[in-house]
């Protein structure tokens, strides 16, 4: 069964969670104190490619919608994307 929870501590370039299988209403949280860009990113072929869907640069709290089944997703900082911190990220259905 796929993951309807991941989270990580991202402390350098290139750290994403482990992808979540999300649909319907799900929940992007944010937090800790971090520079640099967090992005989004979702999956159409079980994460042999990834698309960036969204991306912060401060804390947030939010919730997504995917209304088709077994896409994936994942959040976390890619290379160029990390400055500073401990960004503290979490993606739950």
């Amino acid at each position: 069964m796929a993951k309807k929870k991941t989270s990580r501590s991202v402390t350098a370039d290139n750290q994403f969670t482990d992808p979540a299988e999300l649909v319907s209403y799900f929940n992007i949280s944010i937090s800790g104190i971090w520079e640099g860009t967090v992005t989004a990113q979702r999956s159409f072929d079980s994460g042999s490619t990834w698309l960036d869907v969204a991306s912060w640069i401060e804390n947030t709290e939010e919730y997504g919608f995917e209304p088709e089944a077994g896409i994936q997703y994942r959040v976390g900082m890619k290379t160029g994307g990390f400055t500073s911190g401990t960004a503290v990220v979490r993606l739950s259905q």
